[in-house]
């Protein structure tokens, strides 16, 4: 999905496989038995173009995160539990982020959201929120595995 993305045009197996080349050896067949895959998941439309197909995705990249987290968080027996702990694992960053989509989401302004300065001890949060998606939701500063922290 990351190659179909990085193209943000429809491709073909060919051009995936080429790109793909430049990292490593593969076949051409697992890419194109890999974007079957896809299509027959729904992830990816495709479209004859003479003998080939030329693949295209269905949805955005955050689109497919947002699915990727309200799949594994819809399977949790304790919802609230699972939250905490994913919020735990988010960088100030992500957190000021997260701040930010919920007051979009309910057509909040900041400074409507903003809580008094005698609460916040009179510093307001004036630190611009990071685009989570630029980090693929790690802290770019993080070691892998220490949870962005």
């Amino acid at each position: 999905m990351t190659r179909v993305w990085k193209w943000n045009r429809p491709v073909t197996v060919r051009e995936v496989l080429e790109d793909l080349q430049q990292e490593r050896s593969i076949a051409y067949t697992t890419v194109m038995t890999v974007l079957d895959n896809l299509h027959q998941k729904g992830w990816v439309r495709r479209e004859a173009e003479g003998r080939a197909y030329r693949y295209e995705a269905v949805s955005t990249r955050a689109a497919y995160a947002a699915a990727l987290m309200n799949d594994a968080w819809s399977q949790s027996d304790n919802a609230a539990a699972a939250l905490v702990a994913f919020f735990g694992m988010m960088s100030e960053e992500q957190r000021r982020a997260l701040r930010d989509a919920v007051r979009i989401v309910e057509g909040t302004t900041e400074a409507e959201a903003e809580p008094p300065a005698e609460v916040t001890g009179g510093v307001p949060d004036t630190a611009p929120a990071a685009d989570v998606s630029e980090t693929g939701g790690q802290n770019p500063g993080s070691a892998p595995g220490d949870g962005g922290r």
